[in-house]
Parts: structure tokens; C-alpha cells; sequence
């Protein structure tokens, strides 16, 4: 546990120039809190124990203001700056190396109980403040999110999608820029 944690603040200082201490970013971002007690809610949902692991769901969303469903499936070395208002659905699912501003939310759009209802976000992402990804939509491999974007269809990997309905603005193909 103490290696997680350790790997987290490291993350942190690396995508965050804000970070000045290992022990700062291990012990007073938001971000590293919500992952650890994510990781023991997520542990007890999948042993079906929903109930211990809601009340460790809201306890993280109490103490940071980062509210992850205990069913969300999340990789490594997420890093959600600010944190504040960040939420993530039950069935959503990230990638390893994604950062994600404050004021996300990775959100369903109805459906029906036992399907996907919220996004998929693949490796390398980045989503800015206030970025609405609702449904099951997926977000390609290093594909950037403008802030206050609302994704509503998928988006192909490295891309950068920005505004509300989100449009792609422009697409990274063996390092040249395409404007579409």
C-alpha cells in the first residue's frame, strides 16, 4: 500500500509543476485520497459488499469533493487536479496516465441497470475543468478534452475535441496537424 501510494505522489509531481514535495503530493491532494479509498471501495464492490463500500464512497466524497462510484473501473497514475466536483459513474472505466480537471463528470445518460452507461476513457487523456463526457461514449487514446466541452459521441484517438455539442478541432496524424 505504501508502494501505491508512493507511485501516486510521484505521478502527482510529475504532472503537476504546482507539487513541490513527494510528501505533499502523497498526503494533501485530493486526488491521492479519492484514489485510496477508491481502491477499497472498488475492492468490496466486487465482492458484493455495496453497502461498506457506499459509506467509503462517501466519506471520500465528504473529505475531498471527488465523488468516484465504488463500480468505476480506473487504471494507474490517474491524476484529477483541483479535484473539486469531479464525478465518475459506476460504469465508467479510464485508462492508465489520464489527467482530469476540476469539475468533471464522466456521466451516464439513463439506460438500463447491467449495461455500460458511462464513458470509456482510453490511456494519455487529458480532460479539461468543467468537461461533461455523458453516455457510453469512449475517448480515444491521447485525446484532449476541452474545458466545459460536452461530449455526447466518441472521440478518436489523438484528437482534441472542444466545445458544447463537442466538435474534434483537430487530429494528430504521424506528426502533422489536420484541422477538420
Amino acid at each position: 500500500m505504501l508502494k501505491r501510494l508512493i507511485e501516486e505522489g510521484k505521478n502527482i509531481l510529475e504532472k503537476d509543476p504546482a507539487a513541490k514535495s513527494l510528501f505533499t503530493a502523497m498526503f494533501f491532494y485530493p486526488s491521492t485520497k479519492a484514489l485510496f479509498y477508491h481502491r477499497i471501495a472498488h475492492k468490496l464492490y466486487n465482492k458484493k459488499r455495496y453497502t461498506l463500500a457506499w459509506i467509503i464512497s462517501q466519506r471520500a466524497r465528504r473529505i475531498t469533493g471527488i465523488e468516484i462510484h465504488p463500480g468505476a473501473k480506473i487504471g494507474k497514475n490517474l491524476f484529477i487536479d483541483h479535484g473539486m466536483g469531479v464525478v465518475i459513474g459506476e460504469t465508467a472505466e479510464i485508462g492508465d496516465n489520464v489527467v482530469m480537471y476540476h469539475g468533471v463528470t464522466l456521466g451516464g445518460v439513463g439506460g438500463e441497470k447491467n449495461k455500460k452507461r458511462h464513458p470509456t476513457v482510453e490511456d494519455d487523456v487529458i480532460i479539461g475543468a468543467g468537461a461533461k463526457i455523458l453516455g457510453p461514449v469512449t475517448i480515444g487514446k491521447g485525446a484532449k478534452i476541452g474545458a466545459n466541452s460536452v461530449v455526447l459521441q466518441d472521440v478518436p484517438p489523438y484528437t482534441t475535441a472542444v466545445g458544447a455539442p463537442a466538435r474534434i478541432v483537430n487530429k494528430k496524424k504521424t506528426g502533422y496537424i489536420y484541422i477538420v
